[in-house]
This record gives C-alpha cells, sequence and structure tokens, in this order.
C-alpha cells in the first residue's frame, strides 16, 4: 500500500493549550465518537455499540467518586468509559486515584500533563481500533509523554527506542520518513486507528517506573481485554518485549494477530527487533481480513502544524 496516504485531519483539541484555570472540559469539550473514521467491515459488521446514559451514570455516583474521577468524566472517551464505568468506581481504580490525588497536593510533577493522561482514547475511540502498540512506563522528562506510548511532542526529538522503530519500520517500507526535524509525535498513527497504550498512564517527573503497581496496570489489562473482546473481527496486537507480550497471554490468537519481538531499545533491538517485520505484517493481516481500506498508513512525514502542535 502507499505509505502517503493523507493523514485524517488531527483532533482540534491536541491543538490547544488548555487555558489557566479553565475546566478540563472546557479544553477537550464533551468526547465524540468519529463515524468516518470507524474501523468495519460490511461483510462482518460490528456488535451494535453499547447504549451508554453517562448522565445518569454520573448522577449515581457519591460526590467523593465525583471528585476522583472528574478526569474520567470529562477526558475519557465515550467510547472507552462505556465499557470502563464499572472498573472506575472499583475499589482498586479509586485507591489508585487517591494516590495520585495525594502526589499532586504533595507538590510532585506528574506525566503526562493531567488532561493528557487519556489521550489515547480520544485520538483512538473503540470503533476504529485496527492495532494496539503495548508500552510501558511514560516518558519521564519534561516536554515528553503525552498519552501516546512511544510518542514525544515538538521539539522532543525521537527517543532512542522510537528511532530503532523508525529503523524498523523503513526496512518493511523503504519510502517510510520519519517526521521532520527529528521528531517523534506519532499522533497520525493514533489517529489512523493504532492504540498507543503504555500500561502504566503516569509517572513522577523524573522517576521512572514511580506510579508502577498503583493501579494502572490492572486499568489498562482492562482496556486491552475490552479491545479483544469488543473489536471480535479481530485486530493486530504488536508486543514488543517480555511485559507486553505477557499482556496478550489472554487475548485469543486465533481471533485475533498477536506479533511478538524484542522491545525496540537499544539495550534488546539489536536481537531481533529491526527485521521483525511488524508494520507490513500488519496491513498484510489486515488486508487479508478487511481488504486494501483496511491497511493502515504507517507515514509520519506531517508538518508540525497539520499534526494538531
Amino acid at each position: 500500500m502507499s505509505l502517503k496516504r493523507k493523514a485524517v485531519d488531527l483532533a482540534a483539541a491536541e491543538a490547544k493549550k488548555p487555558k489557566a484555570n479553565g475546566s478540563i472540559t472546557s479544553f477537550f469539550g464533551a468526547p465524540k465518537s468519529n463515524p468516518a473514521t470507524s474501523f468495519t467491515n460490511p461483510d462482518q459488521p460490528s456488535p451494535a455499540p453499547i447504549k451508554f446514559d453517562k448522565e445518569a451514570w454520573v448522577a449515581k455516583l457519591t460526590d467523593e467518586q465525583k471528585e476522583l474521577l472528574k478526569l474520567e468524566i470529562e477526558t475519557l472517551h465515550e467510547s472507552w468509559l462505556a465499557h470502563l464505568k464499572d472498573e472506575v468506581v472499583s475499589r482498586e481504580f479509586l485507591a489508585l486515584k487517591r494516590f495520585l490525588k495525594s502526589e499532586g497536593e504533595s507538590g510532585k510533577t506528574i506525566f503526562p500533563p493531567m488532561e493528557e493522561v487519556y489521550s489515547w482514547s480520544r485520538h483512538t475511540p473503540l470503533n476504529t481500533v485496527k492495532a494496539v502498540i503495548l508500552g510501558q512506563d511514560p516518558y519521564h522528562n519534561l516536554n515528553q509523554a503525552h498519552g501516546l506510548c512511544f510518542s514525544v511532542r515538538p521539539p522532543t526529538p525521537a527517543p532512542p527506542s522510537l528511532k530503532n522503530i523508525y529503523i524498523a519500520l523503513k526496512k518493511d517500507y523503504p519510502s517510510f520518513q520519519p517526521p521532520p526535524k527529528n521528531g517523534g509525535l506519532l499522533t497520525p498513527w493514533a489517529d489512523r486507528g493504532v492504540l498507543l497504550l503504555n500500561t502504566c498512564l503516569t509517572v513522577r517527573a523524573h522517576e521512572a517506573n514511580s506510579h508502577s503497581g498503583k493501579g494502572w496496570e490492572r486499568f489498562t489489562q482492562k482496556v486491552i481485554d475490552t479491545v479483544a473482546k469488543q473489536r471480535s473481527k479481530g485486530v493486530v496486537f504488536l508486543a514488543w518485549g517480555t511485559p507486553a507480550a505477557k499482556r496478550v497471554t489472554g487475548v485469543n490468537g486465533t481471533k485475533h494477530c498477536i506479533l511478538k519481538s524484542v522491545h525496540p531499545s537499544p539495550l534488546s533491538a539489536s536481537r531481533g527487533f529491526f527485521d521483525c517485520g511488524h508494520f507490513k505484517k500488519t496491513n498484510e493481516w489486515l488486508k487479508e481480513r478487511y481488504g486494501e481500506d483496511g491497511q493502515i498508513d504507517w507515514s509520519l512525514n506531517v508538518p508540525p502544524e497539520d499534526a494538531g502542535v
């Protein structure tokens, strides 16, 4: 397939900066699904969307739950919240939110910025998911993490693991060009149906893995399980490294395509990642399952002004 297919317009919300003292709702607006980007096969219709009355659900929450879940209520895309609503009111998730609240109250800086923790859900609504790339901990330095695994905002240069991803991608598609100015913004992939999910969604500034084991892993496993169940006609899971591979052990390998390799980190990429061929294999599987239009345009050479930043 052509690697130069025109990119989908990125969400206007990601092009804006939150106003001082502005609410998260005013920054993002009400999350809505985009039927035009829904990934379906007319010969194999997807299950009917789950009926979810968000206002009625919120009305049943306790005052403490409303306070703790403000971020989820206002920024987690409704296509995901409809399936995760029971999880976010679980004892474990509320304990996670209390921990995050205490981190903020004690003056800790958390990455990504709170309003971007769920940007993966808004760029890739559940009905658009074609493939899932699993990351681990968010980047923990300034102007890096923005809610999509492996992705960084301009002008931050692509980190080493992402550069190795580019190398592997160019082996599959020689016409591939990285983003301008050594960039690492992957929002075009997310907008084309690639769910870029870290298994831990926050981190304390400059302290790697500081929020691991606090509850995010259970939540993101629910996200993975939701994709496996709801995208019932099949998607591709790209699991790089042992931790990611463990995350997909429960995914039906007959219904879905599971591609495993070593992690693209400089510590392990030379042991097989560069030649894994996952990007072409993803499209070959999607083409066989859904036809030409089911494939993913992996191009990233999009000017920053057209990439929502």
